[in-house]
Order: C-alpha cells, then structure tokens, then sequence
C-alpha cells in the first residue's frame, strides 16, 4: 500500500528532520555532542546542502545568553543604584565585593551536586545577587554611619560586623531554609526546579560568609587609605593656607 511522501521544508529549501530525545542526561551535554557530529560532517556535505540544528537547542541557547546578559546587567544596575545611593563609588565598590563569592557559592554548590548550568539556575544566581547585596548594605551602612560618628575605620567596620550579624544571618537562613525542599528535588517534576534552590542556597551560603568576614576587612582597608591620604594632605592645606 503506497502512501504519500511527507515533504518537509525549512526556509523553502526540502529538509530531512532528523528527531533526537534526550533521555537520562542534560540537553546541554546532548547538544555540545550533536554540535561536534554536524561539525564533523559539514565539510563532506554535498555543494548546496546545510545542516542545521533546530528545536529546543536554540531556545536553550537563546535563554542563556540572555539570563547570562541579564545577570551581568543586574550586577552593573545595582552596583549603580548603590553609587546614587550611598554617593560614593568605593562604598559601592564594596558593598558588592560579597557578589564574587556568590557566583562561586553557585559553582560550588552545582559542582557537587552534580547538577548542569541551566535556565533555574541562572534565575537563581540572579536572585542570590538581590538577597547579598541586601546584606552588604546593611552592614556598610552602619560601618558608615560609625565612620560618621569619628570610629576609626577597623573599629566601625568590626561594630558593623557584630551588630549587623543577627539580620544578616536571618535573611539568609530564611532564604536557604525556604529553598531546601525545592534543593532536594522531591516529588513528581520537581527536579526540573532543583538547580534553581541548590544555586540559591550555594550563593548565599558564599555570599553570607564573605559579608560578614571579607566585607569588613575590604571596607576597613579603604577606609584607613582614604584616612592616611587626608592626613597626609592637611598639612600642605595649612601651608598654604598660612601663606
């Protein structure tokens, strides 16, 4: 029994669609293998043919190209915000230093759960950026307002260490507390979102302990340079003033 043949078509040109599944691994590792396949076979392609790898490889690619910009944009807005904020570019500066530690968290944290990058995970990298900055406010404002007060620089950012510690940590143990039961996975489609709660909670884990430990020490150097600096141009601003 003769039945008719299914012409298919891709920019007007026929096309033979070739179907691939992914089953018991990721679709990133199945695509990096499919694109070294059609890599391989591109120069023994007759004149005038293509391969072309189509579906849910380019919207894949599409999504991370775009969390990843959207990622770096939401590190450079806030970093901004902060600078219109505190009217400072250093105190800025330093309030994101605890981001770094962050995306290392993340890293860490997929690494050993043996879990690929992915579209969750980038959503939860970029709401880990919200909750550390969030943190590293707290804790350089009060070192700030300290500073104001005449504390020495090492002196206002270990108080702002030691009082902003309980807030600190709340947040950030309510927000990994939150995401364990989404971390582990369980139940009927749940390991879909799992790189989503496992990113969180590596990032904020980083991001809490290099706020509390690296923020203050970085907060302090700056400080005590700004510090030395003004003390070492008073002297030239009395001379002058004295002639």
């Amino acid at each position: 029994m003769r039945q008719p043949a299914i012409v298919s078509r891709y920019n007007i040109l026929p096309a033979v669609d070739i179907y691939v599944s992914v089953q018991g691994t990721d679709l990133a590792s199945v695509a990096a293998q499919v694109t070294t396949l059609v890599d391989d076979m591109r120069p023994r392609l007759p004149r005038g043919s293509q391969l072309v790898v189509r579906g849910q490889v380019q919207t894949m690619q599409d999504s991370f190209i775009g969390l990843g910009v959207g990622l770096a944009m939401a590190i450079v807005l806030v970093y901004l915000l902060v600078v219109v904020n505190f009217q400072a570019w250093i105190d800025a500066a330093i309030i994101i230093a605890a981001l770094p530690a962050a995306l290392a968290g993340i890293a860490w944290m997929l690494f050993i759960c043996g879990t690929t990058l992915s579209v969750p995970a980038l959503t939860g990298a970029i709401m880990t950026m919200g909750v550390a900055t969030a943190n590293s406010i707290l804790l350089v404002s009060f070192a700030r307002q300290r500073l104001q007060e005449g504390a020495p620089p090492l002196t206002a950012a270990l108080e702002g260490g030691a009082t902003r510690i309980r807030p600190v940590l709340m947040t950030a143990l309510a927000m990994v507390i939150g995401m364990i039961p989404m971390a582990l996975g369980l139940g009927e489609g749940a390991e879909q979102n799992a790189p989503l709660g496992r990113a969180v909670i590596g990032g904020l884990v980083f991001a809490t302990i290099a706020t509390l430990v690296f923020v203050p020490v970085v907060f302090s150097l700056a400080h005590a340079r700004d510090a030395r600096r003004s003390a070492g141009a008073a002297p030239i601003g009395d001379v002058s003033h004295a002639a």
